[in-house]
């Protein structure tokens, strides 16, 4: 791929991110294109449908969390270094919720989403959950799943509770992951 074009993919998920963040993922093309200096023409060559420019910033998103774990593990104690990457685990579901309505809208191109995001988020959030675990931070009894599952659960909209509430409770499920042993 030419760097022009590469780059213009980049510039168009940045400002589709952006944007979908704020005006959620049905906002106007112009809005995306205008914030990503392109036209709506390079939109539409590079993502012809709109399901496709969403799969491409979640799974850009995806990776991103996946890539921070071995670079918080190599600066951080393994409990830390978990503690961390649920953090940005727990962002990246909060900021995730507009796409709630598209992703269960039946549209055949989101249907290998869990699947990937399972296959890049699993490997990386195991391998912090066992060096925690291995240096007696951590208890050894849920698996790299179930923790992205609940999670997620955890970060879920709460009537009558502010934006923080799920990362608030996330640090009340780390606390409990906690082994007796662990240096708090």
């Amino acid at each position: 791929m030419r760097t022009d074009a590469r780059r213009n993919i980049e510039s168009l998920l940045d400002a589709a991110k952006t944007v979908f963040s704020t005006a959620g993922v049905d906002a106007p093309a112009k809005e995306i294109t205008d914030l990503a200096g392109v036209g709506v023409g390079t939109l539409y060559r590079h993502f012809p449908q709109r399901s496709d420019l969403i799969k491409a910033v979640i799974e850009r998103e995806i990776d991103a969390c996946a890539d921070a774990a071995p670079a918080l593990a190599a600066a951080h104690e393994p409990g830390v270094a978990l503690a961390k990457w649920l953090d940005r685990f727990t962002a990246f579901v909060a900021t995730k919720r507009g796409f709630a309505a598209a992703l269960h809208s039946g549209d055949p191109a989101f249907d290998g989403l869990p699947g990937y995001l399972m296959e890049k988020l699993g490997p990386a959030l195991e391998s912090l959950l066992e060096a925690a675990t291995a240096n007696g931070e951590v208890q050894a009894r849920i698996s790299a799943q179930d923790l992205l599952y609940a999670v997620a659960k955890l970060c879920a909209p709460m009537p009558n509770e502010e934006p923080d509430y799920g990362r608030r409770m996330v640090a009340l499920l780390v606390d409990g992951l906690r082994s007796d042993e662990s240096p708090h």
